[in-house]
């Protein structure tokens, strides 16, 4: 074997099956050994960030994580967003980089960067063998540490004889429930809110939540866009964190401790004039609450023995009517969501207040969210899901401005016949930069600063946009037109695109609790 196929060898004997590539000249020597590995599937990506994305989706459904093929600094910069994204979710992606030749690095050619720097601002892990026996255990490290990770492959190791795949990285060690930390949690009448992350967000770590809910009074909540959670119909809801600081505030107004069960202390995601950035009250005492699901299901079965959780109910059958807009939008979708669908969030402001109450009320699904908040997450990430779950529909709610960094990811939706509806919220604006003008103290805006918030003069045509990169879209106004396109869409396999024009913005900041019910 040569070190490409090495490579690819120890990637398959560890349960890789996929690579989204972007490949150049220094990754030709993988290329070509793609055809003596069927068992890899190379997905082609138009662009880097649509394969860190697609990976990092693929990652969030899939028990194994994939590979990217990338070509050398600049082309893993390309992919660096989505990459920070996946380290937020704290999903496992290998990136293989490929660089120079040893003998060709001293000449300063025009795509010679520094690469390991570039990959140390998102990876756990960056490696790079010199020598084509160090190749495969460098595969087997790399996964082994989990996380983002960075395998820097330069052609002459590719292309060089000799190699040998290095076999199964070592499972990683399963760490019980901290029973130390479940001994001091608050067991009520103080009064608590809880933040569930991770695990927690699975059924069963809402089911126990629930169940300490009810024995305790605690507040339970959970990131405004998790990396996955388990929601809708049979589920026990949970109320995500407001995005705006003063939001959270109201959320945790009177408590006297803080839980956090897989999750990071709340802080807000940008400092503004004047305010406080952590979130936690003053005098609040702070708890941690290793083993997520497993540690919630303990302490339940002993605080809460005999207790039933509370789950959601179905939505009314009543729908609303006219044009749509930033309310209504979620309430036709959630209504005709097909069951154990995939839902991929990046609608932003068209869905920050919206989509957990409305969708709560849908066929239960899994939900993918914008933890790490840099935006061109959510089409990549459907093609990742999809493709790790090809037995269950995937839904991509996008924003329009944040669809348009990364809307070639279309293209592979089209090209690997992916069962994928996108729906694109098109209020024709950066809403959301809109709002924070005012919050950060910015002088009152101008033509020019306007000029830097709306997404028309020209109006972006996503039905001409997708059509021209495979994709089947239609164009809805009503609620009626968004009805009839959506379940025509779900029906039918493969890939299709709504375009939904949106009347009107939505204002209201905060998150209201969603009450569990029975």
């Amino acid at each position: 074997m040569n070190g490409a196929q090495a490579l690819l060898r120890t990637l398959i004997d560890n349960d890789v099956r996929v690579c989204f590539a972007n490949p150049g000249t220094s990754e030709m020597h993988l290329v070509a050994a793609l055809d003596s590995f069927p068992a890899m599937r190379a997905v082609l990506c138009l662009f880097e960030g649509v394969a860190t994305g697609a990976a990092d989706g693929y990652g969030r459904m899939n028990d194994s994580p994939a590979a990217t093929l990338l070509h050398l600094g600049p082309g893993l910069g390309n992919g660096l967003a989505n990459l920070h994204n996946a380290r937020r979710a704290g999903t496992a992606v290998l990136n293989i980089v490929g660089d120079h030749a040893a003998s060709h690095q001293s000449l300063d050619s025009p795509l010679q960067s520094d690469i390991a720097s570039v990959a140390g601002t998102v990876s756990s892990w960056v490696g790079r063998p010199t020598r084509v026996s160090e190749l495969g255990p460098a595969v087997v490290q790399a996964l082994e540490v989990g996380g983002v990770t960075t395998l820097i492959v330069p052609a002459d190791v590719s292309w060089s004889d000799g190699a040998e795949p290095a076999g199964r990285a070592p499972a990683a060690p399963i760490r019980p429930p901290n029973g130390r930390d479940l001994s001091e949690l608050p067991a009520g009448g103080e009064p608590a809110a809880w933040i569930l992350d991770g695990s927690a967000l699975t059924e069963a770590g809402l089911r126990a939540a629930d169940r300490i809910a009810q024995v305790t009074g605690a507040r339970m909540f959970c990131p405004t866009w998790p990396a996955r959670q388990r929601r809708g119909v049979g589920v026990p809801t949970v109320t995500p964190l407001s995005y705006r600081a003063e939001g959270v505030r109201e959320q945790f107004a009177g408590i006297q401790h803080l839980v956090l069960v897989g999750a990071r202390p709340p802080v807000t995601s940008f400092a503004y004039p004047g305010q406080e950035g952590r979130l936690t009250p003053s005098g609040v005492r702070e708890h941690h609450l290793e083993g997520g699901a497993a540690a919630l299901t303990a302490l339940a079965d002993r605080i809460a023995p005999g207790v039933e959780p509370r789950v959601s109910p179905a939505l009314p059958a009543d729908a609303p009517s006219g044009p749509l807009d930033a309310d209504n939008w979620a309430l036709v979708v959630s209504a005709l969501l097909p069951e154990d669908a995939i839902v991929v969030d990046e609608a932003i402001t068209s869905g920050m207040t919206v989509s957990a109450r409305a969708f709560g009320g849908a066929p239960a699904h899994d939900v993918l969210g914008l933890v790490g908040l840099a935006i061109g997450q959510g089409l990549p990430l459907a093609a990742g899901a999809a493709i790790a779950r090809p037995d269950r529909p995937v839904v991509c709610l996008e924003a329009d401005g944040s669809a348009m960094y990364t809307l070639s990811a279309l293209w592979t939706h089209a090209r690997e016949n992916l069962d994928i509806t996108t729906i694109i919220l098109n209020n024709r604006a950066y809403a959301i930069l809109r709002a924070e003008l005012t919050r950060v103290g910015a002088d009152a805006a101008g033509p020019s600063t306007a000029s830097m918030m709306n997404l028309d003069g020209p109006d972006l045509d996503f039905v001409s946009l997708s059509e021209g990169m495979g994709v089947p879209a239609t164009r809805a106004t009503t609620v009626a037109e968004l009805a009839a396109q959506f379940k025509a869409a779900t029906a039918s396999p493969g890939p299709h695109l709504i375009e939904a024009i949106l009347t009107g913005e939505h204002v209201q900041d905060v998150q209201t609790p969603i009450e569990p019910l029975a």
